[in-house]
């Protein structure tokens, strides 16, 4: 009886151990067959074995490179989620704020970010001020408009249950609509965890100095295309590895938040 109801647990602890193994060997071999079948050359379309020894012989160059754009992310990410989290709750708790500011926001995201990097490279200089605050402009319109939304839409008999007992505007904010609102901004959070790198690399490509975005645009000139795809095997783990260390921090964060789609135990 017992052995019989761990079974389909077991199994999908193993399943859930495999995915990832069975996705990566998946793409591999699709992009094999790709490059098999139609013979590309390899400087149009490397194999995945070619890929892999420019990782093993170049790994130093990679890992060097990759420092500069993974920490031009993570701080890039909080400082963006920090700044949309301090203009969302003004915006939420004042309506000349809101009224004035989010106009602003919405032009701001009419202007296209790749415009804008030359200008804050030109600002910032060639080092990592200018790619913090590309993936920070990147990061904060969704993290904003996410704790807003949080904020604006707290269940209206929690706020009247706390009226009632006496709560200030502070307590209310601080007891009820922020804890209310956090599972909203831990989901712009992990919309912003994936498009954080791209506006490290962005930045990179326009001017910079190091960088994986910065080798890619040099490997690319000199037709190095199992380089670039090295590039951005590093990046793709790097920004997958990133989500899910973010999504399992938030999860243990806010308990109180149910995942409906989780099976039964």
């Amino acid at each position: 009886m017992t052995n019989t109801s761990r079974t389909p647990l077991t199994e999908r602890r193993l399943l859930k151990l495999a995915r990832p193994v069975i996705i990566i060997a998946a793409l591999i071999a699709t992009w094999q067959i790709v490059v098999t079948v139609t013979g590309a050359p390899k400087y149009m379309l490397p194999a995945p074995y070619e890929v892999w020894l420019t990782l093993i012989k170049r790994h130093d160059v990679l890992l060097d490179h990759a420092r500069y754009t993974i920490a031009e992310t993570v701080i890039g990410l909080f400082a963006g989620a920090a700044l949309g989290a301090l203009a969302a709750l003004p915006m939420a708790l004042f309506a000349p704020v809101r009224f004035w500011l989010m106009p602003i926001l919405l032009v701001s995201q009419a202007i296209p970010f790749f415009a804008l990097a030359p200008l804050l490279v030109l600002w910032l200089g060639f080092g990592l001020g200018s790619k913090i605050a590309m993936a920070a402009l990147i990061i904060f319109f969704p993290v904003t408009v996410a704790f807003f939304d949080g904020l604006s839409r707290t269940e209206p008999g929690f706020l009247d249950l706390a009226r009632t007992m006496g709560a200030s505007r502070w307590r209310l904010l601080t007891h009820v609509r922020l804890p209310a609102a956090l599972p909203s901004f831990a989901s712009g959070f992990r919309v912003a965890t994936a498009v954080a790198p791209i506006g490290a690399v962005i930045g990179e490509w326009v001017g910079s100095s190091h960088g994986l975005g910065y080798l890619m645009l040099h490997a690319n000139a000199r037709v190095q295309i199992d380089m670039v795809f090295a590039c951005l095997l590093i990046l793709c783990a790097f920004s997958i590895t990133q989500y899910f260390l973010v999504d399992r921090a938030l999860r243990a964060a806010l308990p109180w938040q149910p995942d409906s789609l989780k099976p039964a135990k």
